[in-house]
């Protein structure tokens, strides 16, 4: 299947605001950001979580570490996909007793919320786990959900939400993408 652009739903404006409501409220939530770590899911993930850190630091005057997770291995279908990209998990940070908060582009089944909590795991105990997304699409498999959402994006399960970034895509932007007949 092949996909094109149906719509754009926010705009860098928009991300710029969603992202520092969220670093607000993981302050809130957590009476500040003592015992806190970001760990951001590759690979749009670890861009926001980069972005909520110094929004966090700019509010608080306090560095929040943050690391990358790679998910790969973890995943519940990684035995039917053909090559996954592997890229390298850096959590700079002891785990244990901590708040790590995950964070990535697009909540969407919940499955690559549960694999980044396995993997987590493996670094150790943390005192909990919250969930930052950008996008909250719906259709969840899994009983996950996030504990801050820059925004709720109902869509059909046959659409796509991709959130561009500036690194990655040289445009800023969370966009709708159909099924645009003409395969991929």
């Amino acid at each position: 299947m092949g996909f094109s652009e149906k719509a754009e739903v926010m705009d860098a404006e928009a991300i710029d605001r969603a992202l520092t409501r969220i670093a607000h409220e993981i302050l809130e939530a957590n009476k500040g950001c003592g015992d806190v770590a970001l760990a951001g899911i590759m690979t749009r993930g670890v861009d926001m979580a980069s972005r909520l850190a110094e929004r966090i630091e700019r509010i608080e005057g306090t560095a929040v570490p943050v690391g990358s997770l790679d998910i790969s291995f973890y995943r519940d279908d990684v035995s039917i996909r053909l090559s996954p990209e592997v890229h390298t998990t850096d959590i700079p940070y002891p785990v244990e007793g901590r708040t790590i908060v995950l964070v990535d582009d697009v909540l969407y089944t919940g499955r690559t919320i549960r694999a980044a909590m396995d993997a987590i795991m493996d670094y150790g105990r943390p005192a909990a786990i919250q969930l930052a997304v950008l996008v909250d699409r719906g259709h969840r498999e899994l009983p996950i959900r996030a504990d801050f959402v820059g925004k709720n994006v109902p869509t059909a399960r046959r659409e796509r939400v991709k959130v561009l970034l500036e690194e990655l895509d040289g445009r800023e932007a969370v966009v709708i993408l159909e099924d645009d007949g003409k395969g991929e």
